[in-house]
């Protein structure tokens, strides 16, 4: 399935030394997004009207599910031990599991979308969350761990299909709904930071039917997403015929390795922060309460970031020059949190925030436009997280295991700003106007 785009795709130009014509896997597409693509016409493929209302709907409902259950986890580490007797080593464990499964699971989720379809492997993920979160009621460790286990499964498929769904149903306005999605990202994960020991204090709940309420929420989703599998996207017969089979030689695009490149130094740069910059926040004679709420407020700016990144992009900013002023702005607030991390700490919380959401945003984003189409969207998404979430696996334990040897968090924030350095290069690599070419 091959993106026209509207009004604004007409003008682009192919990338030069990319074929164009039928089969042809490179062509620039110009894809319009943001308000431009609002009045666009729909591409081939592309959804209008009060269907589109309801697909990007559902999209928003199924992203708000993709970190909750998860990062409901963090703010009641300490009770979870003490009611469990789990080791720190096992508590690490349990927080690193989702990001493993997000990785190693990630190249599953091409297959079951081609074996039954985005629509019912999407209800699916929403099922498995339902699951996880239930399991994880049972009064026993492992059934702890293996729920989330489960939990994470769900949530790799749906981080993989997702950009595959826009890519194919929403091809003019691939920005929008990519800002969207990374907004729901960052809003669930917030809402989930912030609201759940309040929501704990206030109903008196122990801390595994706390986790289990967060399982309302992917119902709801499951319920709003039944109609989908209902009525599916009709797309041209070579297209259908061309999404049963794989894509072969990504493996070897350049791109697609500068696309996961960029996918997993993101990652690692998040997940490392977010894993200890409350611990860096209380050694600095920060409260653990008021650290806590810098994380989610850090969050919550990361909704304004990853919004607008995208738009931007379609209003034509360059995606490379918002690559790097992403990139700044966390080191800029890394920066901060070196020389002054509680005299400043809401402001290097602004600036994190607003970097990280537009860091991610931006990573989605690629994935959607350098693909040719859904199928190509699917795999190379695959690619990016399998590589990225393992990637970004590592960055939490390897910051920790940095500062236990140095004795202090200097050089671990030094270690992060470098890392931003490979991020703006891969950053303006996988920003160039080019597409991937497997087969």
């Amino acid at each position: 399935m091959r993106d026209t785009g509207g009004p604004a795709a007409v003008a682009e130009e192919p990338a030069a030394g990319i074929p164009a014509g039928p089969g042809a896997a490179a062509p620039r597409t110009g894809i319009p997004e943001g308000p431009v693509a609002a009045a666009a016409a729909p591409a081939e493929g592309g959804v209008t009207g009060r269907r589109a209302l309801y697909l990007g709907l559902g999209v928003v409902l199924l992203a708000l599910n993709l970190r909750p259950a998860l990062v409901a986890v963090s703010p009641l580490v300490g009770t979870l031990r003490d009611d469990s007797g789990m080791s720190a080593a096992a508590t690490s464990l349990l927080t690193a599991l989702p990001l493993l499964c997000f990785g190693l699971l990630a190249p599953l989720a091409p297959r079951l979308g081609r074996r039954f379809g985005m629509e019912r492997s999407l209800l699916g993920t929403m099922a498995l969350i339902c699951g996880g979160t239930a399991l994880r009621l049972l009064d026993s460790v492992v059934a702890l761990f293996a729920g989330t286990v489960v939990i994470g499964a769900g949530i790799a498929v749906a981080n993989v299909l997702l950009p595959g769904l826009i890519k194919r149903d929403f091809p003019a306005r691939a920005g929008l709904m990519t800002g969207l999605y990374s907004m729901s990202l960052f809003g669930g994960a917030a809402l989930a930071a912030g609201v759940t020991v309040p929501f704990q204090q206030a109903v008196g709940l122990n801390w595994r039917a706390t986790l289990a309420c967060w399982g309302a929420l992917a119902v709801l989703a499951l319920v709003c997403w039944l109609p989908q599998v209902r009525t599916r996207t009709r797309v041209p017969a070579a297209t259908a015929r061309a999404a049963a089979h794989p894509v072969r030689g990504l493996w070897r695009d350049p791109l697609a390795w500068q696309v996961t490149g960029y996918m997993g130094l993101q990652s690692l740069s998040y997940y490392a922060a977010a894993a200890w910059l409350p611990t860096m926040l209380t050694d600095a004679g920060m409260s653990a309460g008021d650290a806590g709420w810098m994380l989610s407020f850090s969050s919550l700016l990361g909704i304004t970031g990853s919004f607008l990144a995208p738009v931007l992009v379609g209003r034509r900013l360059r995606a490379g020059v918002l690559a790097t002023v992403g990139a700044l702005l966390c080191a800029a607030g890394l920066t901060g949190v070196l020389l002054a991390p509680a005299a400043g700490a809401s402001l290097w919380m602004v600036l994190l925030g607003l970097g990280q959401g537009a860091a991610i945003s931006l990573a989605l984003l690629f994935i959607v436009q350098r693909a040719p189409d859904a199928r190509h969207a699917a795999q190379l998404s695959s690619t990016a997280q399998c590589f990225g979430y393992v990637l970004a696996a590592t960055g939490p334990a390897v910051l920790g295991a940095v500062h236990d040897h140095s004795g202090s968090w200097t050089v671990p924030l030094a270690v992060l700003l470098a890392l931003l350095l490979p991020q703006i290069a891969v950053g303006w690599c996988a920003a160039r106007p080019r597409q991937v070419a497997g087969r």
